[in-house]
């Protein structure tokens, strides 16, 4: 595509978005000798929150966006009106996703060495706008999956060692950016071994890399912003107090050394028919489950997109009964996950439980 043509896209994608253009107008746009660039901003860090941004980490009920969704007004105009209506107060952001890229302008040279940075947004621009909407920010940054980082040094597949020295420091590195930018939360995911293994004795050295990565992010960064992580699913059931799983994952390793945990809870995602043709069970159960484990908060992902819905259930009905679980067991608020970030049924289901709300 010519600079020309894309320029053109840009101004219609510009002149159709309303509450979208700030957020848009923050991306950056690399056209290979091109440059052309959108200005950033250049406020100080101490002048990014808006006045009207949340700071308190809990009861929080959020959707996820790839670092792509910022250029599609339809989506960034759908998440606004959704903050409008009181539907959410939370958005997680990527910045540095499952392909190895990380999603704004890092500091890091290793970043930059291995061409992972993509300059794609103005991460504090980004936040501040979201900070002025009222939402609460929540960066997600994959770890240990990263096909970038792995093909540098020199690894077959996609996954980094967890206790590399070198693969520590660049993911610590970069959340210090991103804590530079202003962001309420930083939400680590692919925080784990590669699933692959059976369930058998001999794992424990996986689960002390992984609790030992957190406590040194906590001792860096802890008090600077909010920690969580997403974990699977099945991490949330007692048999995971045995240390049989692979991937290293426990929630009494884990859960010392961040506020929040967000199980990911896809009914679709389980092998048993009474979860997946069941969502409010699959909620529920999970959370009884972890709940008697340990104490800290759990804020689960659930599941927004469309995949092995039961024969009789909308995707909307299959939504809200997961939303009913989570808010009868107690969870701390709750995240909704799309992998396309397409949220019309959302939408729909906060919808129709208002009107239910209201006796129409």
């Amino acid at each position: 595509m010519s600079c020309c043509a894309t320029a053109a896209r840009m101004s219609s994608m510009l002149k159709s978005a309303t509450r979208a253009l700030p957020i848009l107008c923050a991306l950056l746009i690399l056209l290979g000798s091109a440059d052309l660039r959108v200005v950033q901003s250049q406020a100080p860090l101490d002048e990014i929150a808006g006045e009207g941004a949340s700071t308190d980490a809990h009861g929080h009920i959020g959707l996820y966006l790839t670092s792509y969704a910022f250029a599609r007004p339809d989506i960034i105009d759908g998440m606004f009106a959704a903050a409008d209506e009181g539907w959410i107060d939370a958005v997680v952001v990527n910045v540095k996703n499952m392909h190895g890229e990380v999603t704004f302008s890092s500091t890091v040279p290793l970043a930059e060495e291995i061409r992972a940075n993509t300059g794609r947004l103005d991460l504090a621009a980004v936040v501040a706008q979201l900070h002025e909407a009222g939402l609460y920010v929540i960066a997600r940054q994959v770890l240990f999956f990263d096909p970038l980082l792995a093909e540098h040094l020199e690894l077959a597949g996609t996954w980094v060692p967890p206790d590399d020295p070198l693969v520590r420091e660049y993911n610590l590195a970069i959340a210090d950016d991103v804590v530079a930018a202003g962001v309420d939360e930083i939400q680590f995911d692919y925080i784990r071994y590669p699933d692959e293994g059976d369930l058998q004795v001999g794992y424990d050295e996986r689960y002390g890399v992984i609790a030992g990565f957190l406590e040194t992010a906590q001792s860096r960064i802890g008090d600077r912003v909010t920690l969580s992580v997403d974990i699977f699913g099945r991490v949330m059931w007692a048999w995971n107090m045995r240390h049989i799983d692979p991937i290293g994952q426990s929630l009494e390793t884990m859960a010392p050394h961040v506020d929040l945990i967000s199980p990911m809870l896809y009914p679709s995602h389980y092998n048993e028919e009474t979860y997946y043709n069941d969502p409010y069970r699959t909620i529920s159960d999970a959370l009884t489950s972890g709940m008697e484990r340990v104490d800290t908060p759990f804020r689960p992902f659930l599941q927004a997109f469309d995949l092995r819905i039961p024969a009789e259930m909308s995707l909307p009905s299959y939504i809200r009964a997961q939303i009913e679980a989570a808010e009868n067991l107690g969870a701390d608020g709750y995240l909704f996950w799309h992998p396309g970030c397409e949220y019309e049924a959302l939408y729909e289901t906060f919808r129709l439980r208002g009107q239910a709300a209201d006796g129409r």
